[in-house]
């Protein structure tokens, strides 16, 4: 009996943390767009990988790299709510965590701010330095286009 009363306890408290964090994710705009797996549509930003702005992006292939190059993709973000956002990104969950730093992402639509139902292609560069850890073959990383309300 008591180690159904902890399990039940322990449910609550899982559906209370996934309640809370849903809540809050529910008070920004933004769409995470992993360099590979599945991406969860958010509110008012959608980000896709076709100009027709219907095809969700779920993942980035960014290809083989060698030292010192890099390569560009092409996604299309847009504003999917009712008022103006302004766009930013950041990028998390380096695996390995050692990549963070000789491989860097950037992207050109950095304080860009988009109207309602608008959309704009956006160019992310994926760098690696000439100075990489040849112990680094493979990497991934999540990248979050965040809108905020202009």
């Amino acid at each position: 009996m008591q180690k159904m009363f902890i399990g039940t306890i322990i449910a609550i408290a899982a559906t209370g943390l996934f309640l809370v964090l849903l809540t809050s994710g529910l008070l920004l705009s933004s769409q995470t767009v992993p360099s590979n797996g599945t991406v969860v549509s958010t509110v008012n930003v959608g980000v896709y990988s076709d100009s027709t702005c219907t095809q969700n992006c779920t993942s980035i292939n960014w290809g083989t790299l060698a030292p010192g190059s890099s390569t560009i993709r092409t996604v299309y973000v847009k504003n999917t709510g009712t008022l103006p956002v302004t766009l930013s990104m950041s990028v998390a969950g380096w695996n390995p965590p050692e990549a963070n730093g000789p491989i860097a992402l950037s992207w050109n639509r950095q304080g860009a701010v988009l109207n309602s139902s608008q959309w704009v292609a956006a160019n992310l560069t994926l760098t690696v330095s000439p100075s990489i850890n040849s112990s680094i073959t493979n990497f991934s990383f999540n990248i979050t286009i965040t809108g905020t309300e202009s």
